[in-house]
């Protein structure tokens, strides 16, 4: 679809912005209790769920931003696929019976975001100084 085109760079920060903020309410939910608390609220970081809580939190919040984005969505990228295939995976093959889907899903967009950057809209591109 060409009508989309001029808008490629707008649309990958709408998508990394969306993501990020999709994210960031695991973290929230383990650590803050919003918008809502998780099982075993308050989250410790010597727990293997708590430890993805740290990483939901400040990677959401730099996703966000576009700040850092490439490595951070690698290691968000990272994070999810062993969320998945520690949790949903041996409950099952298929993602949709295992619950595994979103954390799935996570993991390739985020691997897509290491590989494409933050877009137009972010921090890594007033840093590099591109105002193009």
């Amino acid at each position: 679809m060409d009508i989309l085109k001029p808008f490629t760079s707008q649309l990958l920060s709408v998508l990394r912005i969306m993501t990020g903020l999709l994210l960031l309410q695991h973290g929230t939910g383990k650590y803050l209790g919003f918008p809502a608390g998780v099982a075993g609220f308050p989250a410790s970081p010597s727990t293997m769920s708590g430890a993805a809580g740290v990483l939901e939190l400040i990677g959401g919040v730099l996703i966000v931003l576009g700040l850092f984005t490439r490595p951070v969505a690698f290691i968000l990228s990272g994070m999810t696929a062993v969320a998945y295939f520690w949790a949903h995976a041996p409950q099952g093959f298929y993602p949709i019976l295992n619950r595994g889907e979103l954390a799935a899903l996570y993991s390739f967009v985020f691997l897509y975001l290491a590989a494409a950057g933050g877009g137009a809209w972010s921090f890594d591109r007033l840093w590099r100084g591109d105002r193009a």
